[in-house]
């Protein structure tokens, strides 16, 4: 059954607070930066991500539309996303923190590091889970 738009924005509202609230106070203390600064960088880069994410798993999910995939496309999946994304963020990390182009790419590669694997691990949960409630919203009878 595919995503409704509720659906995508709930996996992506799931995904970002999850991610804010792991992600900002590790920053922070790497960074040496204020809690609040880097918050509020993760909540810019989470709003930004949740829009991308909604556009690029409406994407993902035309070009490969079973529900559950194998953990190397999923794979591919998280690392196209993150390598989007960096792209994406990089200047807003940079303009927020002010900071260089340099080390704002390397709070990016800080956070690719944590975010692919969240990524993957994170989707093959979501798809899990959508699994188990799908059937339980829609068991199929044994009788004939």
């Amino acid at each position: 059954m595919s995503r409704t738009l509720k659906e995508r924005f709930f996996h992506a509202l799931g995904f970002e607070a999850l991610a804010v609230t792991i992600v900002s106070p590790l920053a922070a203390w790497a960074m040496d930066k204020p809690l609040f600064q880097m918050g509020a960088l993760a909540i810019m880069l989470s709003t930004v991500a949740m829009l991308w994410n909604m556009v690029y798993n409406a994407g993902f999910d035309r070009l490969f539309p079973n529900g559950r995939q194998s953990w190397l496309l999923r794979i591919v999946h998280a690392l196209a996303f993150e390598g989007g994304f960096i792209l994406i963020g990089l200047p807003i990390a940079a303009w927020m923190l002010d900071v260089s182009l340099w080390q704002a790419l390397l709070l990016e590669i800080g956070f690719f590091l944590f975010f692919l694997p969240y990524t993957v691990v994170y989707n093959w949960l979501y798809d899990t889970l959508r699994a188990k409630w799908q059937r339980k919203a829609h068991p199929v009878s044994s009788e004939q």
